[in-house]
């Protein structure tokens, strides 16, 4: 038994796995796809939330035994599902910093963040190790090496198991608990020092706004978030997908097993979402047990929040918003959305993010590339008013890890509150009602002779064209002062296939267009197959890149 009085002594989130294990012991905790049956059902590995403790008891054990120790910063590298719940809860328990990198990310960027992050130890898969031999360099700070997925890891965590609990590390609220880096879809990636109290307030904020409980199961398509899931009393259920490339999920198996598993809890991207709403209605197929998903990491259009609750009969659907230095900031559902906002966006608005959550605090600041040292209220914009999206409460968090020139651009200090507000790099406005609407990305707006066209003022309205699938503004040139542009991602089966073909579906957008002042001066369509997008979600929009090409291919670079 834990020692009595010592969960609330310290702040460790490591406590939530033991408090789970001991409140509901034969529950399962996590179930890992292992083949299929004859049949053809999935065949998971299923771990109770008893056993889960144990292992990651076990593993803290084994990584002690190696040199691993309080705030030693431990480079992880395993694959999604049981190693990765296993190891962080043993790098929390013992009070050591995971360092997670996001998978997908280009192997240069990666090491990039390999290095900058200096990691003392790594565990990871074998291909992790063997990375570590053929790119010294970027390695070179790492000391103890541990490598999971093998039948020694296994063996070691069976030799190491106990009846004698392990004793989390007691912690502050303000202690570092994990460097998680970003995505780096607009800008170089960058590590995000989480505290112990942050961890605790997301867990907080999260079950209180969508009603999340012990009992629940959820799908996690997105392997960070599925350390929570012990915190909330839920089943992790590991998808059958590659964590690098969501994009590339087959709905077949994530429907399947939402079914078979009977998942009452989801997130994904629109772009994972959009494959699971067309594979259900080609084949005329409900999700009856989900009762809430969450879309995020990207824009979710009124036609996609219509579709899904087509398929999803008993669902809430949210639209979160945030971002790895702060999440979740803002929530709406699709039922608000499509009440009015929905209509707003289709004329230039913006896209509605709904309102803070609690103990969040928002304030919109004039558009600035420079740092800006100290709040001052006098320059806090007005309702109505577009400038960049500045946050503050338990959830955001305080600095970038060995990057100060990151802390002085994002990082903003409130003298008279004592506390730091961050600096989304995000564009947009507060209501006269108190509602958060999003603009766009600061470093993908244009600003024009005519004036700034942000992005999600201009690409809702080309979406409302049916053969559109998605759209992305572009400014032409390498001036400060550029053109605007539109790139269009048609739906499959309606890319023009001729000259003629093109120019007419130009001439309809264009039309479509001209109907809003603000567009008027935009003459350049473009169409692509296939847009470059983010590694982690699959769904955020390269914009510069298109900018960079077709500046180029127009001669104006």
């Amino acid at each position: 038994m834990m020692p009595e009085g010592r969960e609330t002594e310290s702040a460790n989130v490591a406590r939530f796995l033991p408090r789970a294990a001991q409140r509901q012991p034969e529950d399962i905790a996590a179930r890992i796809p292992r083949g299929r049956r004859l049949d053809g059902t999935i065949r998971y590995h299923s771990l109770t939330f008893a056993q889960l403790n144990a292992d990651s008891d076990a593993c803290a054990r084994l990584l002690q035994e190696v040199g691993i120790k309080r705030a030693t910063r431990v480079l992880v590298m395993v694959r999604p599902g049981l190693d990765l719940l296993l190891t962080c809860f043993a790098l929390f328990k013992i009070g050591a910093i995971p360092i997670v990198i996001d998978p997908g990310m280009k192997m240069r960027a990666f090491l990039g963040c390999v290095r900058k992050s200096q990691p003392d130890a790594m565990v990871g898969i074998r291909l992790a190790h063997v990375l570590a031999r053929l790119r010294p360099k970027a390695f070179r700070s790492i000391g103890s090496k541990v490598m999971t997925g093998t039948k020694r890891f296994r063996n070691d965590l069976t030799r190491l198991q106990s009846d004698e609990l392990f004793d989390p590390a007691n912690v502050k609220s303000n202690e570092l608990a994990a460097i998680l880096f970003t995505s780096g879809s607009t800008g170089p990636p960058k590590g995000v020092r989480y505290e112990h109290g942050m961890l605790d307030a997301q867990v907080r904020l999260v079950r209180d706004r969508y009603g999340m409980c012990r009992g629940e199961v959820d799908l996690t398509t997105l392997p960070i978030f599925g350390l929570f899931n012990p915190a909330l009393g839920m089943t992790t259920v590991v998808p059958e997908l590659n964590p690098s490339h969501p994009a590339r999920a087959n709905p077949v198996k994530l429907v399947q097993a939402i079914r078979e598993r009977k998942v009452t809890n989801a997130f994904g991207s629109p772009t994972l979402w959009r494959k699971i709403a067309d594979h259900c209605s080609a084949n005329q197929l409900r999700l009856p047990t989900l009762r809430r998903i969450l879309i995020a990491g990207a824009s979710a259009s009124p036609s996609l929040l219509i579709r899904l609750q087509r398929v999803l009969p008993n669902a809430s659907i949210h639209v979160p918003y945030g971002a790895t230095e702060a999440l979740p900031v803002a929530s709406a559902t699709a039922d608000q959305i499509l009440a009015g906002p929905a209509r707003l966006t289709a004329q230039g608005k913006g896209t509605c993010l709904g309102r803070p959550l609690p103990e969040v605090e928002i304030r919109i600041l004039p558009i600035t590339d420079g740092a800006i040292e100290f709040l001052k209220q006098n320059d806090v914009l007005g309702s109505g008013v577009i400038g960049e999206i500045t946050v503050s409460g338990p959830i955001v968090t305080k600095a970038y890890d060995n990057n100060a020139e990151a802390n002085d651009l994002h990082k903003v200090e409130d003298r008279e509150k004592g506390v730091v507000w961050h600096r989304m790099g995000d564009l947009g406005y507060l209501a006269e009602d108190g509602r958060l609407w999003f603009c766009g990305r600061k470093a993908e707006y244009v600003e024009t002779k005519e004036g700034p066209l942000y992005t999600e003022q201009v690409e809702p309205i080309f979406e409302e064209h049916v053969e559109v699938r998605r759209s992305a503004l572009i400014g032409l040139g390498t001036k400060p002062i550029r053109e605007g542009a539109i790139v269009i991602e048609p739906e499959p089966g309606a890319y023009p296939k001729t000259a003629q073909a093109k120019a007419y579906f130009r001439e309809e957008l264009l039309a479509k267009a001209s109907a809003f002042p603000h567009l008027r001066n935009i003459r350049q369509v473009f169409f692509r197959r296939k847009f470059p997008v983010d590694s982690r979600h699959n769904a955020k929009i390269h914009r510069l890149a298109l900018a960079r090409e077709y500046t180029v291919r127009q001669g104006l670079s």
